[in-house]
C-alpha cells in the first residue's frame, strides 16, 4: 500500500504540495478550513479529511503550509490537532513562513510528545521550490523523500528555528528586488520608453534578477491576477521581518519603507493581487495607473 501522508493547508502553496504527493505515488490525506480547496484536492486523487487529527493518524509525515505560526500551533495542539492522534516518531514538516521563536516552541513542545518537527520553508514558485530546513540532521534525513517530491533542493541551515530565519531573509531581498523592479519600470513609463524593448534590455545586463524574469512582465502589463504569491502574505512577513529586525537591533531602513508600499497596496484594494501588484503603488504615484 502506498504511504500515507498528511497535509493540513491547501492554498497556494499547500495545494502545490499535496498534488506533487499524490504524483510521487503517496496516499495524501488533506485537510483546510475552506471546503473548496478540500473538494480540489479529493478532485486530483487525494483524500478529504475532517480536522488535522484525521489527516496524521497512522501518517509518519505530515506537512503544514499555514498562514502563521500562531495557525501551526492550533493545528498542532489545539482541539482536533495533530498530536490527538499522532504516532509516535511522526515528523511535521512546516513550509509556513513563521516567526523563528515559535518554531522553536513548537519543535520543544513536540519533542517532549514524542514527535519531531522541521521548520521546512519555502522559496520559489510550483515548479522551481527550494527547501530551507531547521531542526535535527536526522530527522530531515527521514523527512527528505517527502521534501523531494516537491523541491529542486533542500538546504540544511541548523537546529530549529534556522529554516524559518532564512526565510525571511530571502523574502527581504526578493521583496526589496520587487521594490526596485517597480521603480524602477515606472521611472522608464514616465521617460515614455517602449517598455517591452526596455524590459528584455534589463534581461540582458546586470539588472536582471530572478525576481525580474518571473515578474517583470506582469509588472508592464498591469497582470495581478492567477497570483504566485499575494501582496497580504508578503505584508505579513515584512511585518514579521521588521519584528526581527528590532529583536536582533539590526538596520531595516528600506524593508521599513517596502511596509508603507505594501500597506498602501491592500488600501488601494490589491491585497489579494500577485506580488507584482507593488508596482500599482508606484503608478498611481506617478499618475499612470493600470486601473481605477
Amino acid at each position: 500500500m502506498p504511504e500515507k501522508v498528511g497535509v493540513v493547508g491547501l492554498g497556494l502553496m499547500g495545494s502545490v504540495l499535496a498534488s506533487k504527493l499524490i504524483a510521487a505515488g503517496y496516499e495524501v490525506h488533506g485537510y483546510d478550513i475552506d471546503e473548496a480547496r478540500v473538494a480540489a484536492l479529493k478532485a486530483g486523487g487525494g483524500i478529504p479529511v475532517g480536522n488535522p487529527s484525521e489527516a496524521a493518524k497512522d501518517a509518519s509525515f505530515v506537512v503544514l503550509s499555514l498562514l502563521n505560526s500562531d495557525i501551526v500551533k492550533e493545528v498542532c495542539f489545539g482541539q482536533g490537532g495533530i498530536v490527538q492522534s499522532a504516532r509516535e516518531g511522526l515528523v511535521v514538516i512546516d513550509t509556513t513562513t513563521a516567526r523563528p521563536e515559535d518554531s522553536i516552541e513548537t519543535a520543544e513542545k513536540l519533542r517532549e510528545l514524542g514527535f519531531s518537527f522541521l521548520d521546512t520553508s519555502l522559496s520559489g514558485s510550483r515548479n522551481d521550490i527550494v527547501a530551507l530546513a531547521g531542526g535535527d540532521e536526522g530527522d530531515l534525513k527521514k523527512a527528505r523523500p517527502i521534501i523531494d517530491t516537491f523541491a529542486r533542493s533542500c538546504h540544511y541551515m541548523g537546529p530549529n528555528g534556522a529554516g524559518a530565519r532564512t526565510k525571511l531573509i530571502v523574502n527581504l531581498i526578493s521583496g526589496l528586488n520587487r521594490l526596485v523592479m517597480a521603480e524602477g519600470l515606472v521611472f522608464g513609463m514616465k521617460a515614455g520608453m517602449e517598455m517591452e524593448s526596455l524590459l528584455e534590455v534589463l534581461l540582458d545586463t546586470s539588472a536582471y534578477s530572478k525576481a525580474l524574469a518571473s515578474r517583470g512582465k506582469r509588472m508592464i502589463e498591469a497582470d495581478y491576477e492567477n497570483p504566485s504569491s499575494r501582496i497580504r502574505q508578503h505584508h505579513k512577513d515584512v511585518r514579521l521581518i521588521l519584528e526581527q529586525g528590532q529583536r536582533l537591533n539590526a538596520p531595516m531602513l528600506l524593508s521599513n519603507v517596502h511596509k508603507q508600499v505594501l500597506q498602501a497596496a491592500e488600501l488601494g484594494g490589491l491585497e489579494d493581487a500577485d506580488n507584482a501588484a507593488a508596482i500599482e503603488v508606484f503608478r498611481r504615484m506617478a499618475g499612470i495607473p493600470s486601473f481605477d
